[in-house]
């Protein structure tokens, strides 16, 4: 069976979506490799996606530094395992990462086009593109590529390119769609 990540709806060509079903939420494993110009190979992290309509998500990291992402009502709270106790995170990139996992929630819920910072493109049969307009943005993020799955309504692979030579790749698997979450998963460590 191949790797999914399920979202709410399927493409059209100008990215809007059409329902594709009932999502209420995703669970899934990823692999994330953080490709720089500066290293040889490289950065590997694994972890696990979980997130629940409309827009709870936790994004935890498990190799190689266990660090646990919660986003639920519009807050982000970061943790980082030191001694097997999750101390909070309130460093400068927080706020950053707000902007991403919600982005990841709208995507998840099948809202590509929620982010006024970026347009949608649709590529080929297979891949979104969404690009900012702000040309100013560019210098951080040129482009996300969303790599749709063979089945309607999921995506198996998000590229986010951050120059010419610096992207990272996320590729999700072993994804189980519309299981009962408990609301503490969005909530504590």
């Amino acid at each position: 069976m191949p790797s999914l990540l399920g979202i709410g709806g399927v493409a059209s060509s100008e990215g809007s979506l059409h329902p594709a079903g009932e999502l209420h939420s995703v669970q899934a494993v990823f692999t994330q490799e953080k490709h720089l110009k500066i290293l040889a190979r490289p950065l590997i992290s694994q972890g696990t996606l979980t997130f629940q309509s409309p827009q709870s998500l936790r994004w935890e990291y498990l190799q190689p530094m266990h660090t646990v992402l919660l986003l639920h009502d519009g807050h982000i709270d970061k943790r980082i395992e030191h001694d097997g106790h999750f101390e909070r995170d309130n460093g400068s990139g927080v706020e950053a990462m707000q902007i991403v996992l919600q982005d990841i929630g709208s995507w998840l819920d099948g809202r590509f086009n929620d982010n006024p910072l970026f347009t949608v493109h649709r590529q080929d049969q297979q891949t979104l593109e969404l690009r900012p307009r702000d040309p100013g943005m560019e210098s951080m993020i040129q482009r996300i590529e969303l790599r749709l799955g063979a089945q309607k309504g999921v995506v198996e692979q998000v590229t986010i390119v951050e120059g010419d030579e610096d992207f990272t790749v996320i590729t999700f698997s072993q994804v189980v769609l519309n299981e009962e979450i408990p609301a503490n998963r969005f909530t504590t460590p």
